[in-house]
């Protein structure tokens, strides 16, 4: 179930097709539900036959008029083109949005989060919009209760943090003229959907190497789930600064949890507790380096003397921490913001609608975290 932080809003109707022979000498803002006129009622038979030729029953014509979910996109796409075939046209979608721009997380829980808020925000402000926030609860894909709630409310745009949609949310959002943009999505977000994404792979790399130039040759990597394309990325650069270094990737030294401190704690003390420890690790995001930092104080290892630690995403925090974290730092901020403006974009010129994939550069901050092992510094 989502929880909205925002107020209940109002749902505004949504039918988004009308026949030309029905507007015709109609004011454009006809309200469903009134008493139909004859012209009403023409449009009601043609609509039986479109349920007729498209081998389906009126009530599913009604649905795919409305924007309905509950439709199988192969349906929805038959009904459509007829619909079309029969002279119906879409509704201007600009006049029936509310000033609003959905941001969609996978999890809210984390400063991580805020930063990308504080782009949105800083966009929508711009814009005159305001912005609702909704968390999916850990899942990768928002249930269906929330996309029939966007399409009611019918915002300027979706902005999806890691969250994808699946064919029939798609449909239904596209339906309604909603554009959508998935930021650093966490799987293949389709042909078909735009999204802003970071360089992980180079993160890791320039992380790695930069270890690997200080004369560190076991180094040890803390990755986040498996399933998400980002953390794939960050340990595909790991693995090839040390190919490119000739050194040997050792896959007892790669370990992989959720992107948090707890698993930055536990999967910390599971590497240092080896008897061949690594002098060096790179964790997947600034929260499991912090976990790494209190796993290397409870051991009695010092930061950087015993062990060199680099993070990835820049937060805050990563300055205020002892000693400062290396970091690769993702910019979070402006990967919000080009997400607002693409989606904004996108609704302001529909037909010009491609998918795009754009990817902003991280890069490397060098703090106190890291040095050279004691054998090379001596």
């Amino acid at each position: 179930m989502f929880s909205n932080v925002s107020e209940k809003i109002s749902n505004v109707p949504g039918n988004l097709w009308r026949a030309r022979a029905f507007v015709k000498g109609a004011r454009d803002d006809t309200i469903a539900g009134m008493k139909p006129s004859k012209s009403a009622e023409a449009q009601t038979a043609t609509l039986a036959e479109i349920a007729r030729e498209a081998g389906v029953s009126a009530p599913t014509v009604s649905k795919v008029l409305n924007g309905r979910a509950d439709v199988a996109p192969a349906t929805r796409t038959r009904v459509e083109e007829l619909l079309r075939a029969h002279g119906y046209r879409r509704r201007r979608a600009e006049a029936s949005r509310s000033p609003l721009l959905d941001l969609v997380f996978h999890e809210l829980e984390s400063a991580w989060a805020l930063e990308v808020i504080r782009g949105v925000e800083n966009v929508a402000r711009d814009a005159g919009l305001s912005v609702v926030l909704s968390e999916s609860a850990g899942r990768l894909t928002p249930g269906r209760t929330w996309a029939d709630q966007v399409a009611a409310r019918r915002p300027h745009g979706v902005v999806l943090v890691l969250s994808g949609l699946d064919e029939s949310q798609r449909a239904l959002l596209t339906s309604r003229s909603i554009p959508f943009v998935v930021m650093d999505p966490a799987g293949d977000p389709g042909p078909d959907v735009p999204s802003i994404g970071a360089t992980n792979w180079q993160g890791g790399l320039a992380a790695t190497r930069h270890l690997v130039e200080l004369g560190h040759t076991r180094i040890g990597a803390i990755s986040g789930p498996s399933r998400m394309m980002c953390s794939r990325a960050r340990v595909d650069g790991y693995r090839a600064a040390l190919e490119t270094a000739g050194l040997p990737v050792d896959p007892s030294l790669i370990v992989a949890g959720d992107f948090h401190h707890d698993a930055g704690y536990r999967l910390g003390l599971e590497l240092l507790r080896r008897p061949d420890r690594p002098t060096a690790v790179f964790a997947g995001n600034d929260l499991q380096a912090l976990g790494l930092y209190e796993a290397a104080r409870e051991l009695g290892l010092r930061i950087p003397e015993d062990l060199s630690v680099v993070g990835f995403d820049d937060l805050p925090v990563a300055r205020w921490v002892g000693p400062p974290l290396t970091t690769v730092r993702q910019p979070l901020t402006e990967m919000a913001e080009a997400a607002a403006r693409l989606v904004l974009e996108l609704g302001r010129e529909p037909e010009e609608r491609t998918a795009t994939r754009v990817e902003l550069a991280t890069s490397l901050v060098v703090r106190s975290s890291t040095a050279a092992p004691v054998a090379v510094a001596g």
